[in-house]
């Protein structure tokens, strides 16, 4: 019997140790809504709010424990959806004046994974994640507004399931 073939999303050849930025994009198991619950204020004027849930609380001590576990690692920017996630990952290749080596994205990754689904006691996220190679400032700037608007724009969501 022939397996469908998995679908490659990583860049062929490319170095994901490489000093840069990242953005990272992972979905939780089956795409339940279960981190946290976006809030629309009364007034027009006011943002939505992102109220985490108990799984988001403790996927928010995942993210901000990353530096800690890897300090050559920062997290530029983020926001915890109902059902997924988005990140900025840093990736540095220099710490107090000394040339050091930074982990794969899809090592800090796999590890904030894991850790965050044993704390919450069961398997929070799908198997695999999203990436894309920040290129240069106007990109970062751009995804930094996406990561930043995310919850105005839940509602319309590719990963909103109603």
């Amino acid at each position: 019997m022939d397996w469908p073939k998995r679908k490659q999303i990583r860049l062929p050849e490319y170095d994901y140790s490489t000093p840069g930025a990242y953005f990272v994009t992972i979905c939780t198991q089956d795409r339940r809504c279960i981190l946290s619950e976006i809030a629309v204020g009364a007034a027009i004027s006011r943002p939505p709010e992102v109220r985490l849930t108990r799984y988001g609380e403790i996927v928010d001590l995942a993210i901000h424990n990353i530096s800690s576990v890897y300090p050559s690692v920062s997290v530029g920017h983020y926001v915890i959806m109902p059902n997924h996630i988005h990140l900025i990952l840093l990736l540095h290749c220099v710490e107090g004046g000394r040339m050091i080596s930074a982990p794969t994205v899809s090592t800090v990754v796999g590890q904030m994974k894991r850790w965050a689904s044993r704390q919450a006691g069961t398997a929070l996220w799908q198997n695999s994640y999203h990436e894309h190679v920040i290129r240069n400032e106007n990109d970062y700037r751009e995804i930094w507004e996406y990561v930043d608007t995310n919850p105005a724009r839940w509602a319309y969501d590719r990963y909103f399931a109603v």
